[in-house]
């Protein structure tokens, strides 16, 4: 009996760890903005992409308007940290 209700537990625990960490995963790439109203989106471009071996950021850079964006995140965290170079030469074509 006990070796029953020791086996119950064990699969109740991994369930329940299971649910979790499944409701905690995240698609970031596909998920709805939910910040301040915007005027569209720019699919036209592709963003370069900047991949890391595992553990380290990776990174994001596009050019908008004449200016070059970075943006750094890691993994499915919902916080990034963005850098912007004014003017950037190398983005005359987007201006």
């Amino acid at each position: 009996m006990r070796t029953i209700r020791a086996r119950a537990a064990v699969t109740a625990v991994i369930a329940a760890v299971t649910l979790a960490v499944l409701a905690g995963c995240s698609a970031k790439g596909t998920e709805p903005f939910k910040d301040a109203p915007r005027s569209g989106k720019d699919n036209g471009t592709a963003a370069d992409l900047i991949r890391f071996p595992d553990g380290f950021s990776n990174a994001a850079t596009k050019c908008d308007h004449g200016n070059r964006l970075y943006s750094a995140y890691h993994g499915d965290s919902p916080y990034a940290a963005i850098a912007v170079v004014a003017n950037d030469p190398t983005c005359a074509d987007s201006r």
